[in-house]
């Protein structure tokens, strides 16, 4: 798995430099921010002021974006590479701290009060350890809020987990297999949404609070 996550490091960075090439980096910000700001209210819920928030895997334009009264680190492998890209400054964000690390890297000083891991989770090197990190991440009744593209044909899902057809995912899961991993790692489901649906997969937000510890 860590050959075909580097393969897939390797293909997202060139993934975003031509995605990006032909973005003006302003107007692409500003079509970002809304993007955010929908997602948000579409989630119904958004974390208060001061709450300290963590950007798992966040890109170069991540939800931290969206979050200026809040005390968000970021975190992604990438981050380092992303700086050479006219769209992503990083003095642009005074509440952010960014952290150029894999998420099983990150060490975690302090759960969080929310963790934001968004079409991410099968982009890392290790997927159970990823989640465990997470929920080491998460406070006791703190909240996850995990994006996934989740697999609608079981041969297909068979098919791209045993070739690297799809490059850039490392890790090929159906809806019901991301639900047990948090579901098992101390999560409970408060909403999900199927926000965009597709041939081979569907875009769902999974809506997660930590249990608490005597719960």
């Amino acid at each position: 798995m860590n050959l075909r996550w580097q393969l897939a490091q390797w293909a997202e960075i060139r993934w975003w430099k031509r995605y990006l090439k032909n973005r003006e980096p302003h107007t692409y910000l500003e079509w970002k921010m809304g993007y955010w700001v929908a997602f948000l209210k579409k989630l119904g819920a958004s974390p208060p002021p001061a709450t300290r928030i963590l950007d798992a895997g966040c890109g170069p334009a991540g939800i931290f974006m969206a979050l200026p009264d809040c005390r968000v680190d970021a975190v992604d492998p990438l981050l380092s590479q992303y700086a050479g890209l006219p769209h992503f400054s990083p003095q642009n964000y005074p509440w952010v701290t960014f952290h150029p690390l894999a998420l099983e890297s990150y060490s975690v000083s302090a759960p969080y009060d929310w963790v934001f891991c968004l079409n991410a989770i099968n982009h890392m090197r290790d997927i159970p350890g990823s989640v465990q990190q997470l929920s080491r991440a998460v406070k006791p009744g703190g909240r996850l809020v995990v994006s996934v593209d989740a697999h609608n044909h079981r041969l297909l899902r068979k098919l791209l987990r045993l070739l690297p057809l799809d490059v850039l995912h490392p890790y090929q899961e159906d809806l019901h297999g991301y639900r047990t991993l948090f579901f098992n790692a101390g999560f409970f489901e408060i909403s999900s949404i199927c926000y965009k649906k597709g041939l081979i997969f569907d875009y769902w937000i999974l809506n997660l609070q930590k249990r608490a510890e005597n719960g």
